[in-house]
């Protein structure tokens, strides 16, 4: 598909249609880079995507338990070295 450049203020930008913004997965923010004298526009990634659902599935099989037991309330450098 070709299309032309659009002048907005000092800059100039493309005009998207429905239908790529669509099929590209984009929403209000994308990522923007240049690889190899190309313009490259990706959707943002949710660093956390999924972890909802990954959470409560590790809950129902009860893996969301602590590895480590519980510490003590004081440590040797509580009682012996803190200052307050």
């Amino acid at each position: 598909m070709k299309t032309r450049l659009i002048k907005i203020g000092n800059s100039r930008g493309i005009r998207l249609p429905k239908a790529i913004i669509e099929q590209a997965g984009l929403e209000e923010v994308v990522e923007l880079e240049v690889e190899d004298d190309q313009i490259v526009i990706r959707p943002t990634k949710n660093p956390r995507a999924g972890w909802e659902e990954s959470c409560r599935r590790m809950h129902e099989a009860g893996d969301d338990q602590l590895i480590d037991g519980p510490l003590p309330s004081l440590t040797k450098f509580d009682e012996e070295e803190w200052e307050w």
